[in-house]
Parts: C-alpha cells; sequence; structure tokens
C-alpha cells in the first residue's frame, strides 16, 4: 500500500516505535473485542429450493460504521475502503461474485438490504490454517485463483480488479476439485491506488494470515509456496516494498490484520518473507536476461553446395584450430604484403 498512502517516518526511543508506545496491549486488545463485537453484516445459511444458500444482510446501523470506518482508513493512510451505501455495496457483491465464480455458482440480490449466494462447498483456508490442517496444494491453489481474479477488468478501477480483502478467511478450498475461490467483498481498494499495488495489497494481506498463525517450520515454505504459485514478477517485486510495519494509526488495523500477536514476531517474519521476495526477484531478472541472451535458431533458410567447405565457413575454422600447436597459437602464420 505505497501510492496514495501517507507515509510517516517511526519515531523510535531504545527500539520501541511511536506507535507502539501509543497503542500498548492493552489498547489492541480492546481494538481486538471491538472488531470482533461489531458486525456491518449478519450472515445465515438457508436452503432455497434445494440449493444452500449464504444470506448477508447489511445491519442497520451498517452504513454509519462504514463510514466510522472509512474515516479512520483515511487518517490512517491505509487506501482501502467499505462500501457505506447498501445499494452500491449490493451491486458490488453480486457482480464480483458472479464475475469469478459464475462458472457453477450465483449471488443475486434480495430485498433492501440483502444478497443470496450459493453457498460454495469446502472450507475456508483461515479454518484450515487454524486447525493446523493447511497444506502446500492449499495456498498454491489460493494464489493461482488471485492470478486469475487479478487478470479480470473491472469497470470500477478501469483496470484489472482487486479484491480489497484477501485474506485467508476469505479463500474457500474445496478438497475434492482442488480448486479455491475467493467469497467476501465488503471492503474495496481506493480506485486511484495503481494496480500493481492493489495486487501486491492482495498478496500482502494473504501473507499476514501465515505470519500471524503458522508454526515455525512451515509458515515460511507455505508463504513461498504461494509466491511461486502466484509468478507475477512486477506485483512481488512491489509487494517487497510493503513489507514493513507501519506507524501511527496504521498500527491499529494491522493488529487486526495480524490477530494482535507479538509485534517482535511479526517484524521478524516480514524480514524474512522480504528476503525471500529479493531472491525470487532477482531469480526471475535472472532467468529473463538469460532468455534474452540466449541465440535463437534462425528461421531464414540459406543456399548451401555440396563439396568442399569455404575458407570462411565454420567446419573450416574448427580444423584450423584444431591443427594448431596450442589454443593460442594459429597453424599458420599471418600474411605480409
Amino acid at each position: 500500500m505505497k501510492s496514495n498512502r501517507r507515509e510517516t517516518m517511526p519515531n523510535r526511543e531504545n527500539g520501541t516505535s511511536l506507535a507502539e508506545r501509543l497503542i500498548p496491549p492493552a489498547v489492541s486488545n480492546a481494538a481486538s473485542r471491538l472488531v470482533d463485537s461489531i458486525k456491518i453484516n449478519s450472515v445465515s445459511e438457508k436452503v432455497r429450493r434445494g440449493r444452500r444458500m449464504m444470506i448477508k444482510r447489511r445491519n442497520g446501523y451498517s452504513e454509519q460504521l462504514a463510514e466510522l470506518s472509512n474515516l479512520y482508513f483515511r487518517v490512517a493512510g491505509i487506501p482501502i475502503r467499505f462500501w457505506a451505501k447498501i445499494a452500491k455495496w449490493r451491486r458490488w457483491e453480486v457482480k464480483c461474485f458472479n464475475m469469478l465464480n459464475g462458472d457453477r455458482f450465483r449471488a443475486r440480490a434480495s430485498g433492501p438490504n440483502t444478497v443470496c449466494a450459493d453457498k460454495i462447498p469446502g472450507e475456508s483456508l483461515w479454518d484450515h490454517l487454524n486447525r493446523g490442517t493447511l497444506t502446500r496444494q492449499m495456498v498454491e491453489a489460493a494464489a493461482t485463483e488471485l492470478r486469475r481474479a487479478h487478470n479480470f477488468r473491472s469497470d470500477e478501477f478501469a483496470g484489472p480488479w482487486s479484491h480489497g480483502d484477501a485474506g485467508m478467511n476469505n479463500v474457500i478450498y474445496n478438497n475434492r476439485t482442488g480448486r479455491a475461490r475467493l467469497i467476501d467483498f465488503e471492503i474495496v481498494h481506493e480506485q486511484s491506488l495503481p494496480a500493481k499495488s492493489r495486487h501486491a495489497d492482495d498478496l500482502l494481506v494473504f501473507l499476514l494470515d501465515l505470519i500471524a498463525v503458522a508454526p515455525n517450520p512451515q509458515w515460511l515454505s507455505l508463504a513461498l509456496a504461494f509466491l511461486n504459485a502466484y509468478g507475477n514478477a512486477a506485483v512481488i517485486a512491489e509487494l517487497e516494498d510493503e513489507l514493513a510495519l507501519p506507524s501511527g494509526f496504521a498500527w491499529i488495523w494491522w493488529g487486526v490484520r495480524t490477530s494482535f500477536v507479538n509485534p517482535a514476531k511479526v517484524k521478524r517474519r516480514l524480514e524474512k518473507i522480504r528476503g525471500v521476495v529479493a531472491d525470487l526477484e532477482y531469480y526471475r531478472a535472472f532467468a529473463a536476461r538469460r532468455a534474452r541472451k540466449r541465440r535463437r535458431a534462425s528461421i531464414n533458410c540459406h543456399a548451401i553446395s555440396p563439396g568442399i567447405p569455404r575458407t570462411s565457413s565454420r567446419t573450416r575454422a574448427i580444423k584450423e584450430r584444431a591443427k594448431a600447436a596450442s589454443p593460442g597459437i594459429p597453424s599458420k602464420l599471418p600474411t605480409t604484403t
């Protein structure tokens, strides 16, 4: 989230940032409880005409809560926002769901403040992560789906689409098909943010869940598998600039994103991923340069004649070098005129 963000340098005193001193653990814990207790939507599951449906309904105070959240995002310099107006949220929710999942599943508006969507079979990667059943295949499927989604065009962005809240809780994985799908389109990136920055932020949100919860022997290999499967070098290079702890009021949102785990742990893991991303970027750039330098086979036909090769031919040159006394001494003296 580099572009359109209000940059502030961390003010450190004895190794502690200003944000860490302004937002003590008690405040972080209170913010965590507040996020859990206040919900803009209520979600329920029902069966309609033999189909399992997820019913998402905006609460009566949802617009005020969304506007208050958006005020915080602006003050903190975080380039995302909630869809505050219910009509706009319903339109975006239905449009994104059908765009990404319309091959098998459908969503539609129902009533003045409700969206009904087919229940996508499977479990969220967040549930797998907390249960200890998250696998490399799952994160690779998530990366593949995110890369596919980023290739869709969005009229709202006048360019490539992005999710805005691509955490593991919004990725559903079907064990039977090995397919991951994206859900929940409450949050949207600021429209002025460049596509690469928006896509890098989607990757970051996913990785923050791994950083916060995945155990030590596993988290880095899963993160690397995710980035390799996503495979867009330009976006991954953009992500490298985002792998740092924020300052100021943005700390609260990062606390929510990382389940308020120890900031020192988050910092260590961010630095580790930053090194991995740098290695990935170098490897891809090196491979691209090597491919450009590799000699390509000629597509033109050249006339040839049978018999003794010409003096300037490659075959004659090889024979002359073979007859030389050493690789540095020619077999014939140079002619003088």
